[in-house]
């Protein structure tokens, strides 16, 4: 991988201390109540399989599946759902795990979709924070870490659907996607 990789940007122990401290605030603040949570597509999946291992408490997964990049380096801003959630969230407390909110606008079309469906609340718990490339105003409950405005991939996130099985957060190098 060292052919596109700039270079690290958080590394494998500086994710599993997130995700430890995200997993122990998600189950104190939902102990006693019913927790669906629902991980975005592909990016999330990584994010939330060690989160989901980190929380102490039942919960309900399930996925949705959207694209608002296809294979360009920058949101389209058009959100396209893909595949939809399968349990019905009436009347149940919800969790968007996300790999990284960057522009807003995909995380924002999703709250204001799930929130149609008569949930009790609609959090986001993101493993990245990319607040310079803010478009819509995303409130996140549970935010990882803060990076600056770099493309970066690893740890679920890709380009054109690769490098997502980097354990790390890594910066790709601009001659990758600048073709």
């Amino acid at each position: 991988m060292d052919d596109v990789v700039e270079r690290v940007l958080i590394t494998k122990a500086e994710l599993d201390r997130q995700v430890e401290e995200l997993g122990s605030r998600i189950s104190r603040d939902y102990e006693g109540e019913e927790l669906v949570i629902i991980g975005v597509l592909k990016g999330g999946f990584i994010f939330l399989a060690d989160l989901a291992r980190k929380i102490s408490i039942p919960v309900d997964l399930d996925f949705i599946s959207v694209s608002s990049y296809g294979d360009s380096s920058k949101s389209s801003g058009v959100v396209k759902i893909i595949k939809d959630v399968d349990i019905n969230i009436s009347g149940k407390h919800v969790l968007i795990v996300e790999d990284i909110i960057d522009t807003g606008l995909t995380l924002n079309h999703l709250v204001e979709l799930l929130k149609t469906r008569g949930p009790l609340s609609v959090e986001i718990c993101a493993a990245l924070d990319k607040p310079s490339r803010r478009k819509a105003e995303v409130q996140v409950k549970y935010k990882g870490i803060e990076i600056p405005d770099e493309f970066v991939i690893g740890y679920g996130l890709d380009y054109a659907g690769k490098y997502r099985n980097i354990p790390e957060v890594c910066i790709l190098k601009k001659e990758i996607y600048q073709k």
